[in-house]
C-alpha cells in the first residue's frame, strides 16, 4: 500500500576479480576507520578495474590510482587501487576513460600492472567506498571471492 515510501535498493558490483574483505582489514587507518567512507576492500587478482556502478566518471586522480563514479540515483562510489599508490606518480596505471564520461557497470576504467604494484606499493588491496555525499541508510556487504561484475554491496 505504501510502496512509494520504500527506498530503492542500489547495487554495487566488484570492480575487479579477487577476495572481498571487511574494510577494517585494510592496513591504513583512513580506510579501516571509515574516514574516507564506508564499504569493502578487494584483494585483486587481475589488473582491469571497472566501473562498480553505472553513471558518470566524476573523478580520476591525476596519478590514476583512484576513481569515482556517480550514479543518477544519488550514489557515488570510489575505487582506490592499492595503498600508498599515489607515491608511484602514475607508474603502473593506464587510464582507459576520461573524467566526465558516462559508463556502465563493468566498463573498464583503469588497467593496472599488479606485478609492478606488488613490488612498489605498500599493498594492492583495493578499498571500494560509498562516498559521504551519497544518500545511504544501510549497506549490506558481501564478503566472498568475486569476479568483476559480481554483487558486493546492496545500498539502501
Amino acid at each position: 500500500m505504501f510502496g512509494f515510501l520504500k527506498r530503492k535498493q542500489r547495487e554495487v558490483f566488484a570492480p575487479v576479480d579477487g577476495q572481498v574483505v571487511a574494510l577494517e582489514e585494510v592496513e591504513d587507518e583512513v580506510f579501516s576507520q571509515g574516514m574516507a567512507g564506508d564499504g569493502v576492500a578487494i584483494k585483486p587478482v587481475s589488473g582491469i578495474f571497472t566501473a562498480p556502478i553505472s553513471g558518470q566518471v566524476s573523478k580520476i586522480f591525476e596519478t590514476n590510482h583512484a576513481y569515482s563514479i556517480k550514479s543518477d540515483k544519488d550514489l557515488e562510489v570510489m575505487v582506490h587501487i592499492g595503498l600508498e599508490t599515489v607515491a608511484l606518480k602514475g607508474r603502473g596505471f593506464e587510464r582507459l576513460v576520461q573524467e566526465g564520461e558516462r559508463v556502465e557497470a563493468g566498463d573498464p576504467i583503469i588497467k593496472a600492472d599488479l606485478a609492478y604494484l606488488e613490488e612498489h606499493a605498500k599493498d594492492t588491496i583495493t578499498p571500494v567506498l560509498i562516498m559521504e555525499e551519497s544518500d545511504v541508510k544501510t549497506i549490506e556487504k558481501k564478503l566472498k571471492i568475486v569476479k568483476s561484475g559480481d554483487l558486493i554491496m546492496e545500498v539502501n
